[in-house]
Order: structure tokens, then sequence, then C-alpha cells
């Protein structure tokens, strides 16, 4: 006799204009608060943070968010990337959040203590669109590097010129054309 299958529970709720500044606040103070971290103080509480998130085995919608952290400590970590200047200051001051473990709910709390890490993360990707895309390609092409047909690709050097050039071109763009809060890629100024 086999069991039935569990069934799943879809929750969707909206943010308004006054939570999105909410959020935008705790973020702010992130960023403030972010004076008295070094670099590798602010990668390792992130890292500290997911390893302990997803060892509580947190929703699935929480365990797909933290996956969205991975690209933004590697783009730091990443010797080939060279992120610098105002673009590794974004990064920094985004993930500078995760870096502390008094958030706005309890980690501990069991089932929800990573809700609004989860809703931090989705700011923070959308955001950082214009890095997380520059970066996945830039990755991709160095996988691509690796593969007998690359003999006619482009150096890497080059490809990391062109995709930061690019990122820069985008978030320019978003800055340019949105306001906090009314749509995930209206969000990309705010860092």
């Amino acid at each position: 006799m086999t069991n039935p299958p569990t069934p799943t529970l879809k929750v969707e709720f909206e943010l308004s204009e006054s939570d999105l500044a909410f959020f935008r606040d705790r973020l702010d103070s992130a960023r403030e608060d972010r004076a008295d971290l070094d670099e590798g103080r602010i990668t390792a509480g992130v890292a500290d943070m997911m390893k302990k998130a997803l060892a509580a085995n947190p929703p699935e919608f929480v365990k797909t968010r933290l996956t969205q952290l991975g690209p933004l400590v590697g783009m730091l970590d990443d010797a080939d990337w060279k992120l610098e200047g105002e673009d590794r200051e974004r990064v920094l001051n985004a993930l500078a959040y995760f870096a502390d473990p008094e958030d706005l709910i309890p980690d501990s709390t069991p089932g929800i203590g990573y809700i609004d890490d989860a809703i931090m993360i989705e700011l923070v990707a959308a955001g950082l669109a214009p890095e997380i895309e520059a970066y996945s390609e830039f990755v991709a092409h160095r996988e691509d590097l690796k593969s007998p047909e690359a003999t006619e690709m482009p150096p890497l050097e080059d490809v990391r010129k062109v995709m930061q050039n690019r990122m820069r071109r985008r978030r320019g763009r978003a800055k340019a054309g949105g306001s906090w809060g009314h749509s995930t890629g209206a969000v990309h100024h705010y860092f």
C-alpha cells in the first residue's frame, strides 16, 4: 500500500509600496552598518547564513532563493571577473543584510524563519539583475573556452570587459527608467 501524495499549498502575496519601503529601510540599515564589516566578514556571514538556512531544511521557495546568493558571492571571489570599484560596492551593499544574524524574523523560527531572507534575496536579485546576468554570461563563456572548439572564441579578458560594460549600460537604463516597487525589474537603481 502506498501513501497518497502530500498536498501542497501555494501562498502568494503582494508587497505594497509601504511594504517595500520597510524592506528598503532594512537594506539601508544593513548598508550603513556595513562600515563595521570588511568584505571577508560579509562573504563569510552570507556563507554561514546560507549553510544554516539549508541545514534547517526551509521551504522549497526559500531554498530556491538561497541559491541566488551563490553567484553574488562568486562574483566577488572570482579572480577572473575582477569586479572593482562601484560595481563591487553595489554587491557588497546588497549582501550586507545577509551577513547580519539579527534579521526581521529569527531564523530559528520553524517554517518561517527564512521568509524575510527569501523576500530580501528576491529584491536583491532583481536590483542586481545586470550584474547577475553579466556574470552568468561570463562564467558560461569561461566554460565554453574549455571545449576543443574554443580556438575561435575571444579571450576571457576581452569577454570580461564586454560583459562588465554591458552590465553598466543595463544598470544605467534601469536607473533612468524606474522607481522602487512597481515591478520586479524596477528595483535596479536602488543599490
